[in-house]
C-alpha cells in the first residue's frame, strides 16, 4: 500500500499515512481541524545495477548481424562505368 504525505495549510503539521489506492485522500488535519494538502513526493522505487537499459540487453546475434551487414556494404564493388569511351576519372 502506498504511503501518502499530507501537510496542513493552517498549522503546518506534516504526516505520512498508509492508504490504499482506492481510498479517498484525507481532508482534515487531526491536530487543528484545518485543510490538508496532499504532497507529491519522490518515489522510493529506484532501479540500480545493470540490466535496466536497452543497451544492457543487446544480444550477440543482433550485434554480429549488424557487423556482417556493415562488412557486406563496405565490400560491395562500385557500379560499372556507364561512359561510352570508358576514359572517365571514376573508372
Amino acid at each position: 500500500m502506498p504511503i501518502r504525505e499530507y501537510k496542513c495549510k493552517d498549522c503546518g503539521n506534516y504526516m505520512e499515512v498508509i492508504q490504499g489506492i482506492n481510498e479517498k485522500p484525507l481532508g482534515t488535519c487531526p491536530e487543528c481541524g484545518g485543510k490538508l494538502e496532499k504532497l507529491i513526493s519522490n518515489s522510493s522505487f529506484v532501479l540500480k545495477g545493470s540490466g535496466w537499459y536497452k543497451t544492457d540487453y543487446s544480444s550477440s546475434s543482433s550485434e554480429s548481424t549488424s557487423q556482417k551487414t556493415k562488412t557486406e556494404n563496405a565490400a560491395a564493388p562500385a557500379p560499372a562505368c556507364s561512359c561510352a569511351n570508358k576514359t572517365c576519372e571514376h573508372n
